[in-house]
């Protein structure tokens, strides 16, 4: 062994080193060396309170177990002031869940430091019952933002209304400080409605409540009419009226921002749609000029007759089943506010008319989507040509466009390249 490791040491080549660089070199300290008084222990606080603010809730659990510092960190208040509590029922869903112990102690020790809080619940209506348990508890509480959230079916529809109802009360005379609130696909009613204005009139900013079936058009009013700083709305069809427009439009009301519209028909024999007048927007924009007005539209062919007879502000459009030549006609003569524009079907005739008509008229469209409509490829180059670079998002399937004697699809995205100023091609269907 030594007479290999001296013949290895021969072959070796040796490197010079002048005294200098030795001498510096022999000072330097190894960089992976661990340096005294700089323990995961010693870490600022604000470092600390960062680092637990990414973990999960368990981990966070976990990691508060190395030191006592950080055992400080995990009870600090501004940990707890954004929270969500996502429930879910093991026998039907994988997705985790918030373990019922730790939801206590956050109950015990941190229900008056929650201020952003969410539940996120399964389609289980125990689930939606255990949320409503927790908010039951929620009485020392300065809560600012309250999202309920159903990832699957709506399952607190399936809660009993009284019970449902109690526990969103909690929150409601207790927070007195709420500005957001999402409470879709919830069975909250009119006077519920009546107690958050009661108690956060001053501080509600955001109200996003579609497919609410309990709740009124007075009900709805009643929100308008006493918060005046409301500034996103988001709601069903069946409550918007004239008089909720004009609420919104006083003079003592801030500048609305954002007005979602969910028009949606799960039963073509009911009531026809009611109609808005044409004075009753006209109102709101002249006192909310900059507003987004955002309708999804879920109806059957027959029911699109009250809508876009007079000019609409409307922004942006989406619909979710197919629409008519017709209402698409409509649409370029009386939505000259449109931005935005989403078609999931059409029919088999070319709607070339309409889409040059949009871009005649409808001077702020910056997007547009077409799923299985029919358009040749001379009318879709036109319409392009007309809107120009103003267009940032244009998703179109290939099987849309239409080939004809002036273009095939090998010649549409150079053409359509050109006049968008950057590289466009079709969408594709994926195969699979």
């Amino acid at each position: 062994m030594k007479r290999v490791s001296s013949s290895l040491k021969s072959k070796c080549p040796t490197f010079a080193c002048s005294p200098k660089r030795a001498r510096r070199l022999k000072r330097a300290p190894c960089s992976f060396a661990p340096r005294r008084g700089q323990a995961w222990g010693n870490l600022p606080q604000h470092v600390v309170l960062q680092i637990f603010q990414h973990l999960s809730l368990v981990d966070r659990a976990r990691a508060s177990s190395v030191c006592r510092c950080w055992n400080d960190v995990f009870h600090t208040p501004d940990l707890w002031r954004r929270f969500e509590f996502e429930l879910n029922q093991p026998a039907s869903s994988y997705l985790r869940s918030t373990h019922p112990d730790l939801v206590q102690q956050i109950i015990k020790k941190h229900a008056q430091h929650l201020q952003y809080v969410s539940f996120k619940v399964d389609s289980c209506t125990e689930s939606a019952e255990a949320a409503c348990d927790i908010l039951s508890q929620l009485v020392d509480c300065t809560i600012k933002t309250l999202g309920l959230i159903s990832t699957a079916r709506p399952s607190f529809m399936d809660v009993s209304q009284a019970h449902f109802v109690s526990a969103l009360t909690v929150v409601f005379v207790n927070s007195k400080s709420l500005s957001s609130i999402k409470i879709d696909d919830t069975p909250v009613d009119d006077p519920s409605l009546k107690v958050l204005v009661a108690n956060n009139s001053d501080t509600l900013k955001l109200l996003k409540m579609s497919s609410c079936p309990h709740v009124s058009p007075a009900g709805i009013l009643c929100v308008a009419d006493q918060c005046h700083g409301l500034k996103e709305l988001a709601l069903n069809y069946h409550l918007l009226s004239d008089e909720l427009l004009l609420a919104l439009s006083t003079e003592k009301h801030v500048n609305l921002e954002h007005l979602r519209i969910d028009v949606v028909s799960e039963n073509p024999s009911q009531s026809p749609f009611h109609t808005i007048k044409k004075s009753s927007w006209e109102a709101l924009v002249h006192h909310s000029p900059k507003v987004n007005v955002v309708m999804y539209f879920f109806l059957y062919e027959e029911e699109f007759e009250p809508f876009f007879r007079e000019e609409t502000p409307v922004t942006h459009l989406y619909f979710g089943r197919t629409v008519s030549k017709e209402m698409l006609g409509r649409i370029g003569l009386n939505c000259l506010r449109l931005v935005e524009l989403v078609v999931c079907a059409n029919g088999l005739e070319p709607l070339d008319e309409e889409l040059i008509r949009i871009a005649e008229r409808c001077k702020s469209l910056t997007a547009i989507g077409l799923g299985e409509c029919e358009v040749t490829c001379s009318g879709f180059v036109e319409f392009v040509k007309m809107c120009g670079e103003r267009l940032t998002q244009l998703s179109i399937m290939e099987e849309v466009l239409i080939p004809d004697s002036s273009y095939n699809m090998e010649q549409i995205h150079s053409e359509v390249s050109k006049y968008l100023g950057r590289i466009w091609f079709p969408d594709m269907m994926p195969t699979w």
